[in-house]
């Protein structure tokens, strides 16, 4: 039984565990099939992994990221983030290995959005970013949506081109939470720079599924909005 397991399960509830396993799906064929909760609220992991982020070690989180316990799981990402931002130069490029090592452990979409922006997102700002490109064509759903959500920290640095390179890779995605994440990820393009995104739409409405649209184009005039829905 880990350290984070105990410190968890001291504030975990019967009745928030039932609601976590409804809404990530964790039911036959779904995607969270077989995830198990413990029932621990996201602040109190977020004040755990405060807590514990100095006393908790790389080889600890490796053994709680393989964890059955999806808020274990979650607090281990929630540690490294908080890590990776008190870290050196050296030091943050262990923990981006250690990530990159276990990414078929952040194996859930809160899992992917609360971690892959904060560590893999603020490392390759401004580096080589060819390690996105080999995860957006991963057999994992979870390393595509690492992949994508990544760069929502680009974005918000101003650089959108590898948004707008990966969301063309992930048209065809057969996963709705891939389309949800690009739709996402397009969004916040628009807020920045609207004719970016429009030149996007502009060229591939017809090909994007209707969930990433809807997401693309939620903040754009309303005249806008209906008019590629109206083309879809």
């Amino acid at each position: 039984m880990s350290k984070i397991y105990q410190e968890l399960k001291s504030v975990s509830n019967k009745e928030r565990a039932e609601a976590g396993a409804w809404f990530f799906k964790t039911g036959p064929g779904q995607y969270g099939e077989g995830d198990k909760f413990i029932g621990v609220t996201v602040p109190d992991q977020r004040k755990i992994a405060k807590r514990m982020q100095k006393t908790v070690f790389l080889s600890d989180l490796e053994n709680s990221l393989t964890s059955k316990w999806h808020e274990e799981r979650l607090t281990s990402l929630l540690i490294l983030v908080y890590k990776y931002k008190l870290a050196s130069e050296d030091q943050k490029c262990e923990i981006v290995d250690f990530y990159l090592k276990n990414t078929k452990k952040v194996n859930n979409w809160d899992l992917v959005d609360s971690s892959a922006p904060y560590i893999l997102g603020d490392w390759l700002l401004n580096k080589d970013k060819e390690i996105l490109y080999t995860l957006v064509v991963s057999d994992n759903l979870w390393e595509r949506r690492i992949s994508i959500i990544t760069t929502l920290n680009f974005i918000r640095n101003g650089q959108l081109e590898d948004t707008i390179k990966l969301s063309e890779q992930l048209l065809e995605d057969n996963h709705d939470l891939i389309h949800k994440a690009v739709g996402w990820c397009l969004r916040e393009v628009g807020k920045k720079d609207e004719e970016v995104l429009l030149a996007f739409l502009n060229k591939f409405t017809l090909k994007m599924p209707r969930t990433m649209l809807r997401y693309a184009i939620e903040r754009l005039p309303e005249d806008k909005r209906k008019h590629y829905l109206k083309l879809k």
